[in-house]
């Protein structure tokens, strides 16, 4: 009688923990700023929604790191509001939690470089006093 050898099952691409898109992205190079901004979300299905205050630490394209005031629970997937560069409902992605009160986020949109330069114009880091905002774009 053969001795039966179970070969194990291959795996599916699909299978992959990690987002094929997020594997393929480029990465962009993280920069400091200091920015209020507003984390919005929704609490027990749709029928809370919620709002905390925060300020960007660091930002990139396609993602950021964000301070939190205090230790609160975030769902994995919220918005990103930035009041004084006017930029509303950046859908965002929670990647990881720091210990230090900070999270570091995955915007689902890449933001263009005109909303990047809004963001450095009102930021009060010192690296972005020379920034200015240019009404012509």
């Amino acid at each position: 009688m053969a001795a039966s050898n179970p070969t194990p099952p291959k795996s599916h691409f699909l299978a992959k923990e990690e987002s094929f898109m997020y594997d393929r992205e480029s990465r962009f190079k993280m920069e400091d700023t200091m920015n209020a901004a507003r984390i919005e979300y929704t609490e027990k299905g749709v029928m809370h929604a919620a709002s905390r205050r925060c300020d960007i630490v660091r930002i990139s394209m396609s993602s950021a790191i964000l301070a939190i005031l205090t230790q609160y629970t975030l769902p994995k997937q919220f918005y990103l509001d930035i009041p004084d560069a006017r930029i509303t409902k950046v859908g965002c992605l929670l990647m990881k939690t720091f210990p230090n009160n900070t999270i570091e986020v995955r915007f689902l949109r890449l933001l263009t470089q005109k909303e990047l330069n809004k963001i450095f114009v009102y930021s009060t880091h010192p690296a972005h006093k020379d920034y200015v905002l240019d009404i012509r774009a």
